[in-house]
């Protein structure tokens, strides 16, 4: 059966702790014949991205881990010769330490560039979602094991692909269309946010109905301004029209049109 990964970004804090436990079971330990050891600098098989996005003060931040994504159609596999890379019955992608060595155009087909060179041995690296332990009878990789938030979910895909269908999990970069085996659930989108302010009082204006319509669809989401005025609107798509309609009792209504290139901020609203 083949192994899946689920990451939960709405879950991550950005601890590292993933990445840690990843150079701790890899850095100067050679795991034949899954892999050679990793350098302990520029090689990250399990990498935690930050993404900050938004303007000040109204900013959000995400964070983003990229394992190896055991593509079952890999392009590296395409790319190496020799039989350099082979995948597993359980779907896991391994590159050979011995066979890759000097096949450096492995690292230029990965197109999520989640392989690395070692410019020490000339071979390419990689995650292996920890092969040498699952065989050794572990249930999930290292990664998962130190992941102290439950943002790493490991196992059998046809065990998790209720989850991945529940929680609206997708890979990264599908239009790729290498069908990788990691999936994520709440990968930032674009947000629209804002501040109302009672013109008539200079004070926050807490309660006022704020929707977004997408003009394409006509989808509308509806919301209400908190007690410091504020109003967040997230998971929105780039390159959208939007009209954001602000109304409160007592007030005249207010529609501003966005094209949402970017997380946008309104800035304060009177009303």
């Amino acid at each position: 059966m083949a192994k899946a990964l689920i990451m939960d970004v709405t879950l991550c804090n950005g601890c590292h702790n993933c990445q840690i436990a990843c150079k701790d079971e890899f850095v100067e330990n050679d795991w034949p014949p899954y892999s050679a050891a990793q350098p302990d600098t520029g090689h990250f098989w399990m990498k935690t991205n930050e993404f900050v996005r938004g303007t000040v003060p109204k900013v959000k931040v995400a964070y983003v881990c990229t394992p190896c994504m055991q593509c079952d159609t890999a392009p590296c596999m395409k790319a190496a010769t020799g039989g350099a890379i082979y995948k597993r019955d359980d779907g896991i992608v391994i590159i050979d330490p011995v066979k890759s060595k000097g096949q450096k155009q492995i690292v230029d087909a990965c197109p999520y560039g989640v392989i690395y060179w070692n410019e020490t041995t000339g071979i390419p690296q990689k995650c292996t979602f920890c092969a040498h332990l699952l065989d050794r009878g572990w249930k999930e990789p290292r990664c998962v094991e130190a992941c102290p938030v439950g943002a790493l979910t490991f196992g059998e895909y046809d065990d998790l692909k209720a989850t991945i269908q529940q929680k609206g999990a997708l890979p990264l970069n599908p239009e790729f269309g290498t069908q990788p085996r990691v999936y994520y659930i709440g990968v930032p989108k674009k947000f629209i946010a804002g501040a109302l302010v009672d013109s008539s009082t200079g004070e926050c204006l807490n309660g006022a109905d704020v929707t977004v319509k997408d003009t394409a669809t006509g989808t509308t989401t509806a919301g209400k301004s908190d007690a410091f005025g504020d109003f967040w609107f997230d998971g929105l798509e780039s390159n959208k029209t939007y009209e954001v309609t602000i109304s409160a009792t007592g007030k005249t209504s207010k529609t501003i049109s966005v094209t949402l290139a970017t997380d946008t901020n309104l800035g304060d609203i009177q009303l």
